[in-house]
């Protein structure tokens, strides 16, 4: 076992055993229908404490035959699919998280250089019988290992997309970085699954994409693994039955994001919650603003302030519970190369910060619990256009300001001091 390279299951354990587990083990039954396929690319793009994470670390202790883990699956939903047992613990694992790597490095050859010594080392560890052809090449040596084992690897990588998010300018270190991902995981035969998540989806240059063998899940095309990442509404129920909760006061705060699962003709529709918030109001018993300990309004304020024609205007209509109607398409899956207001839009969507309403191909602020991230950055711009929108809005703003009295009464505070100023 190495760091990198069959790292174990401490990570799940530690999930099943938290006050609040959430069984989304079918997820496996989907990765296990792409194994060795041409669909065996999978990249899923979901917004902040929404579980990916959680996955990445179920699927590493799935399919790592390092050490049986049937004690941990026996009891989940996994267990009854006809793959279960077949892929149980059969593959060589290589789990990364980038953003770690990206933390110890100053450059993006430091951080890619780092990645490679890191795991032929837990190669040559793992496998000191096997013959090297080139020791410091990764390619290779995954090569001559899986000559060695006829094991193919499970490569799940966790934030894949944090160099996009903090090198948002940096276009060169983006190709590298795209550069070393393809040369390493694409027609590559040791590959029998590449599973990678992040908040944004793969950036795209021009009409193309880098990476153009995944296949894509997001915000705003979620298909089959819509259920999968946040929690349902009947998920949500059932906690809220067994933590004595109010369901309708929980849908209010934190329901809101629409995803449609598309299977032919065939469409589910799935309302689907941050885990995090629910999580955090099941234990404390108090309905409340949980968004702000994973993004901050000042990010927000920074996308809202953009001059794009049509997007202060679009904000506060939404803040009076109005549907926008967006496109989608020109997003170019990055945080700075905006064409116009639907580019803000798209990237708000994948940042969680909207809902996307795939039939009308609309937006809406989700629930109150984010319409209150946007009532604190406006509180915080104070821009004669968002003044004067709210005062038109005032009365609306108040039926989308938050039941719950201590809340009501600070969000009625902040719009009274904004269209008093």
């Amino acid at each position: 076992m190495g760091s990198y390279l069959n790292p174990g299951n401490l990570s799940f354990r530690g999930s099943l055993r938290s006050k609040i587990y959430v069984d989304k083990s079918e997820l496996i039954c989907r990765t296990n229908e792409v194994l060795f396929t041409e669909q065996k690319y999978i990249c899923v793009s979901r917004p902040r404490r929404f579980g990916k994470s959680m996955a990445a670390n179920m699927l590493s202790a799935y399919y790592d035959r390092n050490e049986n883990t049937e004690e941990l699956f026996h009891n989940l939903a996994i267990s009854k699919d006809k793959t279960y047992k077949e892929n149980l613990n059969r593959y060589d694992v290589i789990k990364l998280n980038m953003q770690e790597f990206l933390s110890m490095s100053d450059t993006i050859e430091e951080m890619l250089g780092m990645i490679r010594n890191y795991l032929i080392s837990d190669f040559q560890e793992t496998f000191p019988d096997v013959r090297f052809r080139d020791k410091q090449n990764l390619i290779q040596v995954m090569k001559d290992v899986f000559s060695y084992t006829k094991c193919p690897f499970i490569i799940l990588i966790d934030e894949w997309d944090c160099l996009f998010r903090e090198y948002k300018q940096n276009k060169e270190a983006q190709k590298k970085y795209l550069d070393f991902l393809r040369a390493w995981l694409k027609d590559k035969d040791y590959v029998a699954l590449a599973y990678m998540t992040g908040i944004l989806p793969i950036k795209k240059y021009g009409s193309h994409s880098a990476l153009n063998m995944f296949t894509e899940y997001s915000m705003t095309n979620p298909r089959e693994m819509a259920e999968y990442f946040g929690f349902t509404e009947a998920e949500v129920k059932k906690l809220c039955q067994k933590y004595n909760q109010n369901f309708e006061e929980t849908q209010a705060w934190y329901d809101g994001y629409e995803l449609v699962a598309v299977n032919g003709q065939n469409k589910v529709y799935y309302s689907i919650y941050s885990p995090k918030s629910v999580v955090d109001a099941m234990l404390s018993g108090v309905f409340d603003n949980y968004w702000n300990q994973t993004e901050t309004y000042e990010a927000l304020k920074a996308y809202i302030r953009l001059n794009f024609d049509g997007l202060k205007d679009a904000i506060i209509q939404m803040l009076a519970g109005e549907r926008i109607q967006i496109n989608t398409g020109t997003f170019s899956n990055d945080m700075t190369s905006f064409q116009g207001k639907d580019d803000v839009l798209t990237l708000l969507i994948h940042l969680g910060y909207l809902s996307y309403h795939w039939p009308d191909k609309t937006v809406t602020i989700p629930n109150k619990e984010v319409s209150q991230e946007y009532i604190n950055a406006i509180s915080q711009i104070k821009e004669k256009h968002y003044v004067d929108a709210l005062k038109e809005y005032h009365g609306n703003l108040l039926l989308v300001g938050i039941t719950y009295e201590k809340s009501e009464k600070k969000h009625h505070c902040v719009i009274e001091k904004l269209c008093k100023d």
